[in-house]
């Protein structure tokens, strides 16, 4: 009897999972009709978005980049011309200062008394002259009463004090010069660095340590170089007109000053093979400042109604350049572009794009050939965003 229950037992156990197993089939095997439907269709293709730009007609100025350092158009180390004391000293390191504006001031009373003494020479001769003249004449009305040889003595004296008449007004001049080189003056407008004297400090003229170091910024020139082999192009465009130049920051990114090519070096460095150039800017707002390294940008040329897209467009394959071309289906196509001048965000294409058409600038890393893609046009108004779906 025990065994003929544990059969029992064995069976119900087993009729109760074969019927949850059934149960279980019936409620997971069956599929919804929709979900059916859906199964038997092919996948939907998901459109991928990217941002576009036109392909555009455009002027695209060709420009040749390199690197220069500013200088003062003209740098003047002052000096004294003179030996003597610094009594002042009126300008400030730094300053602005103006042609013609007083410096230093020297000690001035060795050349004032020479001066002086010039002058009381001066008035000495001119009395034993107006002496010798009335001799002379005293002398010529005499007539056969006066020898021959008295009357020439006396016209020789009256030459000879003549001369030293003119002699002492030359070194009048020369001691009024001395006198006015003790006010040390600026020969140039500039700015003025560093003072290396003081007040008190002796200064000689045959030193060769200047008071102080004055560099015209108002105009300002800056000296940069080209490749040699550009030369022709750069001499073509100075013989039509001076050629634009921009001066950047180091990096390129923030443009400082706009002048023009005034000159081409008279030789090309044959070590590196460059020529240097030396381009003039107006630095009225002192934007440029002697000693400071910029990036150069030298205008040599201008395309007309160039084929223009910009940089982001352009891909780098294993072929070569490329970019992928939005087509009346807004499916990408990959095209193969020739681009022969880059520069400020812009890229000029000879070869593979037409005006009018759409180019991917952002996005193509899921883009490939035939996607079908969504675009939208820039707007404040999100609703009037277009997108295009197949």
């Amino acid at each position: 009897m025990s065994r003929s229950r544990t059969i029992r037992w064995v069976l119900l156990v087993a009729a109760i999972a074969g019927l949850g197993y059934l149960g279980w089939q019936r409620f997971h095997g069956e599929e919804h009709p929709a979900q059916a439907d859906a199964g038997k269709r092919a996948p939907a293709r998901v459109a991928v978005p990217v941002k576009t730009a036109p392909v555009e007609k455009a002027d695209f100025p060709v420009y040749l980049t390199g690197l220069g350092t500013v200088q003062g158009f003209n740098t003047v180390v002052v000096r004294s011309r003179v030996d003597g004391q610094i009594n002042r000293i009126t300008f400030q390191e730094g300053q602005f200062v103006k042609e013609g504006d007083t410096l230093v001031e020297i000690d001035p009373r060795p050349f004032q008394a020479a001066l002086d003494q010039a002058k009381a020479k001066k008035a000495q001769d001119a009395a034993n002259l107006a002496n010798a003249s009335l001799d002379l004449q005293r002398s010529t009305r005499l007539g056969e009463f006066a020898t021959r040889q008295q009357t020439d003595t006396q016209r020789s004296t009256v030459a000879q004090l003549t001369a030293q008449v003119e002699a002492d007004t030359a070194a009048i001049s020369n001691a009024q010069t001395q006198l006015d080189y003790a006010t040390v003056k600026a020969p140039i407008s500039g700015i003025a660095g560093l003072r290396q004297v003081d007040v008190g400090n002796i200064v000689n003229a045959a030193t060769q340590t200047g008071i102080v170091t004055i560099a015209q910024i108002e105009p300002i020139a800056v000296i940069f170089t080209a490749p040699e082999d550009q030369l022709p192009d750069i001499r073509a465009a100075l013989a039509a007109a001076p050629p634009k130049v921009i001066a950047l920051s180091t990096d390129g990114k923030r443009a400082l000053s706009t002048g023009t090519l005034s000159l081409i070096n008279n030789q090309v460095d044959t070590s590196s093979g460059t020529i240097r150039l030396k381009a003039v800017f107006d630095n009225k707002d002192h934007a440029l400042w002697p000693g400071q390294s910029v990036s150069t940008r030298l205008l040599v040329a201008t395309l007309k109604d160039a084929t223009v897209i910009p940089d982001d467009a352009v891909q780098h394959g294993a072929d070569g350049l490329y970019a992928y071309a939005v087509n009346q289906d807004n499916k990408a196509e990959l095209r193969k572009i020739k681009v022969t001048r880059s520069i400020d965000g812009r890229s000029v294409v000879d070869e593979g794009l037409s005006l009018g058409e759409q180019v991917i600038t952002a996005g193509q890393f899921k883009v490939q050939p035939g996607s079908l893609v969504t675009t939208a046009v820039a707007s404040s108004d999100p609703a009037q965003a277009k997108v295009a779906q197949e």
